[in-house]
């Protein structure tokens, strides 16, 4: 979970020469599984929003899975930077469910990294054999839970000093969307669960289920391929968030008209760009304030109280027939058009997302 200031250098990644394969693999689904079993995992206090949300209606609209989402505790489920879920499913639902564990894990980018909570949960399902994938700042809840010890990893490059720093003895790799060792899988900054999810997919169920995916989504290629030199706070950007935190307290806020059926992926990625900018913040708008189901199943809930009103400064729509990345593109262009280009660069760098 991101929210960037300060500058770091770019040459901490090692470039190893014995990099695992870009080709994903689950290592072992279980036998009693029909298909295999994933968890996406949030902490109640705040979670990413799009680390959790895309890998989530990604493989669960694939129907090659039976997906949970999970959390520590069911009820009210915080995003980071926007937007609230409520969860029906708990850590301890889950290990009644299953008590032979999942295949796969999927772990956000977290408030709290070191929840022993969650990690003693991580290692459980790691040990009974389970893929274990950090989305982005999800990493460093997998090296906590001592799982990247003599791994290959990658993470969000603007934490990637610290994590050089605290987790000596992993391989740091640069230039790759995503990396497995074996049968822990770690990626780089927040748009890059787009991609680790469509590997994913094509990892389970093949690269023809895979493109089918990736058409719906609106990308072309989930490769691992990356340039992690091109991602950093030059001094043009950091004057501009320095300029936009001024506002902070009179930012805009932006309503999203929330709909059922709604598409989660689409509602995420433009939630989670406006709330970057330091200049605005996404509200869920919806109708008397009652939850809405999207189209994954996530149940989204109002942010405000029964009865409260706040001033909403504009309201944008997420059109059904819009793909979610054409929608994030979209929403990149139009806080250009609001907030400058350097407000949007800045926010696709905090996403991890080559704009130019």
């Amino acid at each position: 979970m991101i929210f960037i200031f300060g500058l770091n250098s770019l040459n901490l990644f090692a470039q190893s020469h014995d990099q695992p394969s870009d080709n994903l693999e689950i290592l072992s689904t279980k036998p009693s599984h029909k298909k295999p079993v994933i968890v996406v995992i949030g902490e109640n206090q705040y979670t990413e929003l799009t680390d959790f949300i895309v890998p989530y209606g990604i493989l669960k609209r694939s129907d090659i899975a039976e997906v949970y989402a999970v959390a520590e505790n069911k009820g009210k489920l915080d995003m980071f930077p926007a937007l609230s879920i409520e969860i029906n499913t708990s850590l301890d639902d889950f290990d009644n469910l299953h008590p032979e564990g999942s295949d796969l894990v999927i772990v956000p980018a977290i408030h709290n990294a070191e929840n022993k909570t969650i990690i003693h949960w991580i290692q459980n399902q790691y040990e009974r054999g389970a893929t274990i994938v950090g989305i982005c700042d999800g990493v460093w809840t997998l090296g906590y839970a001592g799982l990247l010890k003599n791994k290959h990893a990658t993470g969000h490059w603007y934490s990637k000093e610290k994590l050089s720093n605290v987790f000596s003895d992993t391989i740091w790799i640069r230039n790759k969307r995503y990396v497995q060792d074996k049968n822990i899988i770690t990626t780089t900054g927040v748009t890059a669960s787009i991609p680790v999810s469509l590997a994913l997919v094509e990892s389970i169920a093949g690269t023809k289920k895979a493109k089918e995916m990736a058409t719906e989504l609106g990308v072309t290629h989930w490769d691992a391929h990356h340039n992690s030199e091109g991602f950093y706070l030059d001094w043009q950007q950091y004057i501009t968030a320095a300029k936009n935190l001024i506002f902070f307290w009179n930012y805009e806020r932006i309503g999203i008209s929330m709909y059922e059926g709604m598409d989660e992926i689409s509602l995420a990625l433009v939630a989670d760009a406006y709330s970057r900018t330091y200049r605005s913040k996404t509200v869920a708008i919806t109708n008397g304030n009652r939850p809405v189901l999207t189209k994954s199943g996530i149940k989204f809930v109002s942010e405000m109280e029964e009865g409260e009103k706040i001033q909403i400064h504009s309201q944008i729509e997420i059109p059904k027939q819009k793909k979610a990345f054409d929608q994030l593109v979209h929403t990149l262009v139009e806080i250009e058009k609001k907030f400058g280009r350097t407000t949007k660069r800045f926010v696709a760098t905090q996403i991890e997302l080559p704009i130019d």
